[in-house]
């Protein structure tokens, strides 16, 4: 951390293909003064998810988009070092939508929400398991995937944040044919050893319709997709009678995304009687007591298990984002970029 420096990253260009390092900006500002009911963070690890691609183009219909010249946006967990908030004490740890940034001003009428992070969790743990991601893949899969004992699940985008938890709550409610989907003989190795998949397919090197139906000789019943493209094609042609797609997300797209086109084999869901949905978790994010609860009831007892990919440094921030679009993660990226106090 540099004293009396506020480092920033901020939006310097809508990204064109992949990401890249020259789409953002270096910055140091003043460290913020909080206002009347606000408080000052000091951030200390930084978690990216694929949507702020979306948010980078300003093309989002869910939230704002970002403006060139903006902090970049992205959750964040640290320490309140000045507060004029009482719900809010200086020392508590504390998470919200922090940004590219050392300092961020939260609270007071029309910001963004914060939440304290439970004493003894890992800031790791509340930015993932207990965050958007944990529950992003908790719903997806509960109350739209809606798996019961003996189903066929098979996930894409296995091997990230998303898909590593979604696959194991899967088989957590029963599910007993666990397929995940990745980008790596190490990611699809590490599916099946240790987060309890029964099988994984790498996209890079296997064909990919063989496979699912080889592990799935009776379709999957449950398809949890992050990717969407020809694997979403593939799973719609493989589909069980009365199976749920869950649209989580679409990476696939990003790079093309005036060139991406819906599904080819979308009247699979006619002949196979099938329910395709998509959703978002900020309808839903007034659950979250209840979400953290169940979630940490299974971490707890050993059930679910959760992986961290952590750069260290401020100045990989933009990497860090840039890994989510190349594989160069597993599990949850985050990126730390200060200690507390």
């Amino acid at each position: 951390m540099t004293d009396g420096v506020n480092r920033q990253f901020l939006l310097a260009a809508r990204p064109e293909g992949l990401i890249k390092v020259s789409d953002f900006t270096y910055n140091e500002a003043e460290i913020p003064t909080p206002g009347e009911g606000e408080v000052l963070v000091r951030n200390m690890v930084v978690g990216v998810e694929p949507a702020l691609r979306g948010q980078m183009e300003g093309l989002t219909n869910y939230t704002t988009g970002l403006q060139l010249g903006e902090v970049m946006r992205a959750g964040g967990a640290g320490q309140v070092i000045a507060s004029n908030n009482p719900n809010f004490q200086v020392g508590d740890m504390v998470q919200g939508m922090f940004g590219f940034q050392d300092y961020a001003c939260i609270g007071g009428e029309g910001m963004m929400p914060l939440a304290k992070i439970p004493e003894g969790t890992p800031l790791e743990a509340a930015l993932y398991v207990f965050g958007g991601t944990g529950f992003t893949a908790y719903y997806g899969m509960t109350e739209i995937g809606l798996p019961k004992a003996g189903d066929a699940v098979l996930v894409s985008g296995a091997a990230g944040a998303v898909g590593s938890l979604a696959g194991q709550i899967a088989r957590i409610k029963g599910a007993t044919n666990v397929v995940g989907i990745a980008g790596s003989e190490e990611k699809c190795k590490w599916l099946v050893e240790e987060m309890g998949f029964t099988g994984a397919i790498n996209y890079k090197t296997d064909d990919i319709d063989a496979r699912v139906k080889e592990l799935m000789p009776n379709g999957c019943d449950i398809f949890f997709d992050n990717v969407g493209g020809e694997i979403l094609d593939i799973a719609l042609d493989n589909l069980a009678m009365n199976a749920r797609v869950v649209i989580c997300g679409g990476i696939s797209r990003y790079e093309d995304r005036e060139g991406a086109a819906g599904p080819k084999n979308y009247f699979s869901l006619v002949y196979k009687r099938a329910r395709m949905e998509g959703f978002i978790i900020i309808d839903n994010m007034h659950r979250a007591a209840e979400f953290t609860e169940v979630l940490a009831g299974w971490i707890n007892d050993g059930s679910l298990k959760y992986k961290v990919d952590v750069l260290e440094g401020f100045e990989n921030l933009p990497q860090g984002l840039i890994n989510l679009f190349t594989g160069g993660n597993i599990g949850k990226q985050l990126i730390r970029i200060n200690d507390p106090a």
